[in-house]
């Protein structure tokens, strides 16, 4: 039996962290596209033909190179890791993060390079908070949504 997602558009989600996931299943079903949900360990998910799971361990960045290897042109990749929506987007893919914030090839470089500034500061603060990102909030949903209607329908 051949992969649905290895031909045609699909969605690969970043999972351990994924705040969308039942707003990405939905479009995916309404857009008859298949989502590939890539994880350290299980995670439940909807028991449809359109939605698959894979765990890929725990070794450290496994989800993100089995997402990596996957990521292509017509592939939508949802994660809100800079370094893995650098690579997708070298392989062709369109990412998006979980608030609706599209990666591309003309914003990635400088916020690759803020991830690592930031990084350096925290480490340089001796583990000293120094604030994160706001709580996610409905109107970041309604932002993923929308921005994920979009993009959906591009790939088609």
């Amino acid at each position: 039996m051949t992969d649905p997602a290895a031909e045609g558009p699909v969605i690969l989600i970043d999972g351990d962290a994924c705040p969308v996931k039942e707003e990405i299943y939905t479009a995916a079903y309404r857009h008859k596209i298949p989502v590939r949900l890539v994880a350290a360990s299980y995670l439940r998910h909807p028991d449809h033909p359109l939605i698959t799971m894979e765990m890929a361990g725990d070794a450290f960045d496994a989800a993100d190179d089995v997402i990596a290897a996957a990521a292509r042109p017509g592939a939508l990749v949802v994660t809100a890791d800079i370094l893995l929506a650098e690579r997708c987007l070298d392989a062709g893919a369109a990412v998006l993060n979980h608030k609706g914030q599209p990666f591309t090839a003309n914003s990635i470089g400088s916020q690759v390079a803020t991830r690592a500034i930031m990084a350096d500061l925290r480490a340089g603060l001796d583990g000293q908070g120094i604030g994160g990102q706001k709580p996610f909030s409905k109107a970041d949903r309604s932002a993923f949504s929308n921005a994920l209607e979009t993009a959906l329908r591009r790939l088609k």
